[in-house]
């Protein structure tokens, strides 16, 4: 017997029924169907699913990280050897774990649907980044195994705003207030099935705002890859089948571009090599 899906959760849940049902369905003959124009996609998740995300996962991206908190520090020593001891902070995090945090499904949106930009806070930043979503959960996954977890990729955007990242007379860092408030995570346009992506390292992210180039960077610079996230998740959480899990945003944020942080009217478009375009115009609340 086919499947028929009532949500994305029921295929992911029989992904390799799902499978054969969705060759069928992109076999089918031109003119049948909806034509994709006509549709306002939704983000391609199961919108209980729990949402995981990796940070500081880029070789370069880390490095501008490194250079950037010291000179905020008040740090004056010449670039270059500033540039040598981020390189060696770099290598240093190749080998130790992954860093996870939690997001929240509330903030989900969809490829082409409106960000809004919240308050309190206005240093609104992006951070492209490719999600794998998963088909079958579990706990202590090797490594080895891992990718047998993951049903495909798609596109997600980490809202990050940066000036409420560090409550005053805290010490530590508030994740929900910088990025996890609604529209946050525009995730889409569709998921593209582990068996078309070859490589993943081999995918190129691109993100523009207003038609400029502000990061453009290939995922073969990512430190921990797809098969470490997913063992590592898999040790702390009991991963399920629809969870989303966003591996790490390459270089070339708004801190990197002068503080050229979001404001309204801004049109970001992000694209992740056959994956599909995100086009998220920036609105005030």
């Amino acid at each position: 017997m086919r499947p028929e899906f009532s949500d994305t959760l029921s295929i992911l849940r029989d992904w390799d029924a799902s499978l054969v049902r969705l060759r069928e369905l992109a076999d089918a003959p031109p003119g049948e169907g909806t034509a994709l124009e006509r549709l306002r996609p939704l983000p391609p998740v199961h919108p209980s699913g729990q949402v995981l995300c990796g940070g500081a996962n880029y070789f370069t991206h880390l490095r501008q990280i490194y250079v950037s908190m010291q000179r905020g520090r008040g740090d004056t020593r010449a670039e270059e050897e500033l540039r040598t001891e981020a390189e060696e902070f770099a290598k240093r995090r190749a080998h130790g774990d992954p860093f996870i945090f939690a997001g929240l499904p509330g903030a989900l949106s969809g490829a082409n649907d409106d960000v809004v930009l919240w308050g309190p806070g206005k240093e609104h930043d992006w951070e492209v980044e490719l999600a794998v979503v998963l088909s079958h959960g579990g706990r202590d996954i090797p490594v080895e195994s891992a990718m047998d977890h993951v049903a495909g990729y798609t596109i997600s955007n980490d809202i990050s705003t940066r000036d409420v990242m560090y409550p005053p007379n805290l010490g530590m860092t508030d994740f929900v207030m910088t990025k996890l408030r609604p529209t946050f995570f525009p995730t889409g346009p569709w998921i593209v099935p582990r068996e078309f992506v070859r490589d993943y390292r081999s995918l190129h992210i691109t993100l523009k705002v207003n038609g400029e180039v502000m990061q453009d960077e290939g995922v073969d610079d990512i430190i921990h890859g797809v098969e470490a996230l997913v063992s590592y998740a898999s040790r702390v959480v009991a991963l399920q089948a629809g969870d989303t899990l966003l591996t790490g945003s390459p270089a070339g944020n708004a801190g990197h571009h002068g503080n050229r942080w979001l404001v309204p009217g801004d049109v970001m478009e992000a694209e992740i090599t056959g994956l599909g375009v995100q086009r998220n115009r920036c609105v005030a609340p």
